[in-house]
């Protein structure tokens, strides 16, 4: 949910248009809370402070679908990165990341070509790609199903604070970075659908430590501005 205010298109295939339109997918649906929408409005009509919020906000004290929608859509915007040592580094900080860190940032942006995906102070600007991800996953090739490309296409998440965001991809199947990294250096599986940006890296042990050592430096500082104001009541 990181940055979540700056995505236009979400859901790893891209299916829902807005943060709105998200709200009520896994309230309802059965593999997650498995309500239904008249149970959810009756759970919340029955408490009282709740009766209140709503009527404050949205001048009646009934509460609906569409207010339910707009104020989970309204909170999850305010769910921003704070600051990180990679973010004090580009200020100037010299000291704020570790020269194998910088190194890592050279390949990120060189050999290993991960900002073609993850590009800009988000890295993501929440593209599709087939990475050659083992699986038969349709991802975004459900909404254009005679794009080749497209076919088994998922969203590039953003990288913040991507070290403490364990197991990886849209399916789970990366425990940790190391096999991420891995995965990325193998290159995949080669496939019409995967992304002309996919290829073998034939990185080193050290250039996968510095390229981790670098995605580690993405993690907010705890007590960071942004992480207190979330915490405020």
């Amino acid at each position: 949910m990181l940055n979540v205010a700056w995505t236009s298109i979400l859901g790893w295939d891209g299916k829902f248009g807005d943060l709105e339109s998200v709200a009520f997918a896994p309230l309802l649906a059965p593999g997650n809370m498995h309500q239904t929408e008249s149970e959810l409005v009756a759970k919340l009509g029955a408490v009282p402070a709740y009766l209140d919020a709503f009527g404050r906000v949205f001048g009646t004290p009934k509460i609906t679908r569409r207010a339910i929608e707009l104020a989970l859509a309204t909170f999850q915007r305010t769910i921003v990165s704070g600051e990180a040592p990679f973010d004090r580094w580009v200020e100037g900080d010299e000291m704020a990341i570790s020269a194998e860190a910088k190194r890592g940032f050279d390949l990120f942006n060189g050999r290993a070509n991960c900002n073609a995906c993850h590009a800009g102070w988000n890295f993501t600007e929440g593209a599709f790609y087939d990475i050659g991800l083992p699986g038969d996953g349709v991802g975004r090739g459900r909404a254009f199903p005679n794009s080749v490309k497209l076919h088994g296409a998922f969203k590039a998440p953003t990288l913040r604070d991507v070290a403490r965001r364990a197991p990886y991809m849209h399916d789970g199947s990366l425990p940790d970075l190391d096999a991420v990294i891995e995965f990325y250096d193998g290159g995949g599986q080669k496939r019409p659908s995967r992304s002309d940006l996919i290829r073998p890296l034939g990185l080193t042990q050290a250039q996968k430590s510095e390229l981790r050592a670098f995605l580690a430096t993405l993690s907010e500082d705890r007590g960071s501005p942004a992480t207190l104001q979330l915490k405020q009541p």
